[in-house]
């Protein structure tokens, strides 16, 4: 809490003024903060890239959509395992999560139950929305602007692994989708769509094809996948393609400008 002048007439230090932190005047140091916060921690835990899951936060382990819970489980953990055994100096393609409940948690309690780190990127809601246990402590962050967060699930993504979801997950995957086509993002990311089915009933992509609304050639940006081996499968060769290969080209986002 924060008082005005003291007794010699002078105001506190801006920076250590929570008043007027709170105010819209700060909102620039809001948030920057939150592009600075997490990018001391990922620097500090040698995080060099991430593999993200997207999706519904309401589908629960024992639940009638429960295989999709068990399976996002599995894959994260098979990642981790994979990734932990590369001969690499940083920590790669460690798993990150939206840090809710649902396919959330699946995510991150695969990469704990493979010993991994994992992030967890938490949004601040109206209704209460709590970090999962499965979350490294130090990458566990909650941020209040959506966009902040949208920016960290983005910047250090080098794949996407998309289960079925709402709006939520929608509103992700066509961002995504979209900064790739537009070439903001300008690097390669594999993209599994996992759920044939479900994301073939939900979105037309062919039908956006043939009214002219996105090219043949966007169909390629991402995959689909119905079973762990097929996802893990295509997650390992994208990967090992596009960055772990000795011609692999640098990631042109670390040349893009912010």
């Amino acid at each position: 809490m924060n008082e005005g002048p003291d007794r010699e007439g002078h105001l506190p230090l801006a920076y250590r003024n929570e008043e007027f932190l709170d105010t819209p005047d700060a909102r620039a140091l809001r948030i920057l903060s939150e592009y600075l916060y997490p990018w001391s921690h990922f620097r500090k835990e040698r995080i060099h890239d991430t593999i993200v899951f997207f999706g519904s936060a309401r589908t629960l382990e024992m639940g009638p959509d429960g295989r999709y819970y068990n399976e996002a489980r599995e894959l994260a953990r098979r990642v981790t395992e994979w990734s932990n055994g590369l001969h690499e100096s940083s920590r790669r393609f460690v798993i990150c999560s939206g840090g809710g409940p649902g396919i959330m948690e699946a995510a991150n309690r695969g990469a704990h139950d493979a010993g991994g780190k994992t992030i967890g990127l938490n949004i601040g809601l109206p209704f209460e929305q709590r970090p999962n246990p499965f979350i490294t402590p130090e990458l566990s962050f909650e941020f209040h602007y959506f966009f902040m967060r949208k920016f960290w699930f983005a910047y250090l993504a080098k794949a996407l692994v998309v289960f079925p979801g709402g709006f939520g997950t929608l509103d992700e995957l066509t961002e995504i989708l979209t900064l790739v086509q537009t070439q903001k993002l300008m690097k390669k990311i594999v993209v599994v769509l996992y759920g044939t089915s479900f994301w073939k009933e939900i979105l037309n992509f062919e039908a956006l094809v043939r009214h002219g609304m996105i090219g043949e050639e966007d169909l390629q940006l991402f995959s689909f996948a119905d079973d762990v081996d097929t996802a893990f499968a295509l997650l390992e060769a994208g990967l090992t393609k596009y960055y772990l290969e000795p011609d692999r080209e640098e990631p042109a986002i670390a040349r893009s400008r912010i």
